[in-house]
């Protein structure tokens, strides 16, 4: 837990630890899968003959739920740390973090499909510069996050949002407006936000299954602390002023 001073004001920043859904239960998967792997081989010394392909199945499925366990247990504990400072995303792949003074806009994705409007498992978020995004991922999770994104890619490209070009990897160096050119993971990565900016509205997409929530509470959740952000420190520094 980071610590800030504002003049003679020494505190505490309070933290919002989220964890996702998706990661729990993980050590149960994986225990429950270890027993059932060790009973299953249990029986086949003695039924393998009469019961083959039914106890090959059985070990098979077993595998599935302790790979799934596995997954689970490796995530980060949290998958987002809010602050009146930043918000930060936790990955197994790395992270990324912004402040609160980068995020220009919070909200969910809609688009319109045909007569009708179809929400998509996300929450977008337009940051003012893709150039300081660059110090604030790791190279591992920028280059994670282009494949598990792809479906969003794939809808756009389908709605005629985004060529067949643009849906894929761009490996030229990223201009940044400083003029700096940024390469490897990274600079495809800042591509490839631009394109999803440019069809969608927006740089990042958190994931529904990384939330603990469902994506209208935490959108509420983002944008109460991203307003509360800009007053933190003025309240603390009012409220120290009173106790003198």
């Amino acid at each position: 837990m980071r610590v800030i001073t504002t003049g003679i004001i020494m505190a505490t920043l309070p933290i919002i630890r989220i964890k996702a859904q998706a990661n729990h239960h993980g050590m149960f998967l994986l225990l429950t899968g270890w027993v059932l792997l060790l009973l299953t081989l249990l029986l086949s010394q003695y039924y393998w003959h009469q019961l083959r392909l039914v106890l090959i199945f059985i070990i098979l499925a077993t595998i599935v739920v302790m790979i799934t366990g596995l997954a689970k247990v490796l995530q980060p504990r949290f998958s987002y740390l809010i602050t009146p400072e930043k918000l930060k995303y936790q990955h197994i792949y790395g992270n990324w973090q912004l402040s609160w003074q980068q995020v220009q806009a919070i909200k969910p994705i809609r688009e319109n499909y045909g007569l009708s409007t179809l929400d998509l498992p996300y929450i977008g978020i337009r940051i003012t510069s893709l150039e300081e995004l660059a110090q604030q991922i790791s190279p591992r999770l920028a280059n994670r996050l282009m494949h598990e994104q792809q479906p969003l890619l794939k809808f756009a490209y389908v709605q005629q949002l985004l060529s067949l070009e643009q849906v894929q990897v761009n490996f030229t160096p990223f201009m940044a407006q400083s003029g700096d050119n940024i390469s490897g993971p990274i600079g495809a990565f800042l591509h490839h936000c631009e394109n999803l900016q440019s069809a969608l509205g927006y740089h990042l997409y958190l994931p529904e299954t990384s939330m603990d929530r469902e994506i209208n509470d935490f959108h509420q959740l983002l944008k109460q602390c991203k307003y509360s952000s800009q007053n933190y420190n003025k309240d603390l520094t009012h409220r120290h002023m009173l106790n003198q």
